[in-house]
């Protein structure tokens, strides 16, 4: 499958920005070197797939980042049950925005908005931040800037993506990207470029000739295509035991109050939009994706990312400051045995919602065009057993 060859028969089938994005993300030939076969690779080896998210943000791109934030929570539940040699991989999602004339012009117009991170809570709220203004658009500027200041992984064996998207020429700015594009395959990072406009305008803007320089992949959307959700019979009671789910967060440190009330309130963006976006969000974080060790007992006990007697009084939840040691490890472990039961509920209505919008999908009439989901479920086949992934 030749998808710079077959990509422009997916111009004007209006796919959705964020799945193209991860779908592509599984379909990149390995840059600098050739990875080890699967039967290579260490048992124990937690892989890696680390994404980084340029998005324009000048004043046409509205449509972008409403496809991004409507399709966030699809794109992790893609990931949610791959594995490399029976290990889950881990997911790390960095954003970064640029063209926004709200930004510094000493700085190209560009802004991290997020690092590279597991905290997907952290994403949501990064993305449900961006506004348009503007502006000048300096690609080569934001993808050196993401290369050189984002931690990238040194294993040649995991998946280390740029994904960049906007609609003016791609040789504006300051750094010509053919010298951001080189030190990003020194570090065996791979960009993929996606235009947001009309296929053949993006080959003449220089979008195509970026991601050929890079060994990535072009594509063209319609980035003004609204993202249609399908409302599923169970969604009431995923968003119902959701509420249940945070109850059993046990924020501790400095930040751990502060990122609880991030949590709702992506719970609450999402929501905001629909009810089905809330679906899949849950459906997300009962995920082994969703992991937030920084801030929560619970996960941090569970991984052994803290020892309860080496948290200071207050470091504790103002309930544990009391307890004795023992009620303390009881406390937690109460916790997560209610989690797991709900996750359990909610990974089976879960899969209960997925027949049901699949089977609507089906019933509905077929597109004259491959849709973007058929590309994704091809590609991680054919070239994520080559990874040595595996899929659902």
């Amino acid at each position: 499958m030749n998808i710079l060859t077959d990509s422009k028969n997916f111009k004007n089938a209006g796919f959705t920005t964020l799945v193209t994005i991860l779908g592509l993300i599984l379909v990149i030939p390995v840059l600098a070197r050739q990875p080890l076969p699967a039967e290579a690779l260490p048992l124990t080896a937690q892989p890696k797939i680390q994404l980084a998210i340029l998005l324009d943000t000048s004043s046409s791109m509205d449509g972008l980042i409403d496809q991004t934030r409507n399709q966030l929570w699809q794109v992790v539940n893609e990931f949610s049950q791959s594995k490399r040699n029976g290990v889950s991989p881990i997911l790390e999602v960095a954003v970064y925005e640029y063209g926004n004339d709200n930004l510094s012009s000493e700085n190209g117009y560009i802004r991290q908005v997020s690092p590279l991170t597991r905290e997907l809570d952290q994403i949501s709220e990064a993305i449900f931040s961006l506004t348009t203004n503007g502006g000048s658009e300096y690609c080569g500027y934001v993808i050196d800037s993401a290369v050189k200041n984002l931690q990238w992984s040194q294993s040649d064996n995991d998946i280390k993506v740029i994904f960049i998207a906007g609609n003016e020429p791609f040789s504006q700015g300051p750094t010509p990207f053919s010298e951001a594009i080189s030190r990003a395959k020194a570090k065996g990072v791979t960009i993929n470029t996606i235009h947001a406009g009309s296929y053949d305008e993006g080959v003449s803007e220089g979008w195509q000739q970026g991601a050929l320089l890079a060994g990535g992949n072009y594509m063209s959307i319609d980035h003004n295509q609204q993202i249609a959700h399908i409302v599923a019979p169970q969604d009431q009671r995923i968003a119902e035991l959701n509420q249940e789910l945070n109850k059993t967060y046990v924020p501790y440190g400095a930040t751990g109050a502060e990122k609880a009330e991030r949590q709702q309130a992506q719970d609450d963006n999402n929501a905001g939009i629909s009810i089905s976006l809330l679906a899949k969000r849950v459906q997300s974080k009962v995920s082994s994706f969703y992991n937030n060790a920084k801030w929560d007992l619970v996960d941090a006990f569970n991984s052994g990312e803290v020892e309860l007697n080496a948290l200071t009084e207050e470091e504790l939840p103002a309930p544990m400051r009391s307890m004795s040691d023992e009620d303390k490890v009881a406390y937690i472990k109460q916790n997560a045995e209610q989690r797991q039961k709900i996750k359990s509920e909610i990974l089976e209505l879960s899969k209960e919602r997925d027949e049901f919008v699949t089977e609507q999908k089906r019933s509905a009439a077929k597109p004259t065009a491959p849709t973007i989901e058929e590309a994704v479920v091809s590609s991680v086949r054919e070239i994520g057993k080559n990874k040595g992934f595996s899929f659902k």
